[in-house]
């Protein structure tokens, strides 16, 4: 399996801007990249969900959300360990122009 990248919407946080998650979610959506988006990794990890195993178990995984420490918590909580190898794109801290730079996402305007 080749690259798989995870969207975190923080549904249930104000944490993540909302502009910030919405434009990557947009350019992601435009793009030709396998990608998953998921409502909340924290609601994910406080219930064990499964497809947490999943994702960590993906060799090139790369994780859209918040800061790294964070995320890489969220999977050990839920009895998964990321991998070292694993990407975690902050978009607390970052533009969504950063986020999506770091992702290899072709320009915005390219994707008009």
């Amino acid at each position: 399996m080749g690259r798989r990248i995870v969207h975190c919407h923080c549904v249930y946080s104000k944490v993540v801007p909302a502009d910030v998650k919405a434009a990557v979610l947009e350019r992601l959506a435009g793009s030709d990249e396998d990608f998953e988006a998921v409502p909340d990794l924290c609601e994910m990890s406080a219930g064990k969900d499964p497809a947490l195993a999943r994702f960590a178990g993906d060799g090139e995984v790369e994780i859209v959300a918040c800061f790294p420490r964070a995320v890489r918590w969220l999977f050990h909580s839920a009895g998964h360990e990321l991998a070292a190898e694993a990407s975690i794109h902050n978009m607390r801290s970052s533009t969504a122009d950063e986020v999506c730079g770091a992702l290899g996402l072709p320009d915005q305007e390219s994707t008009s």
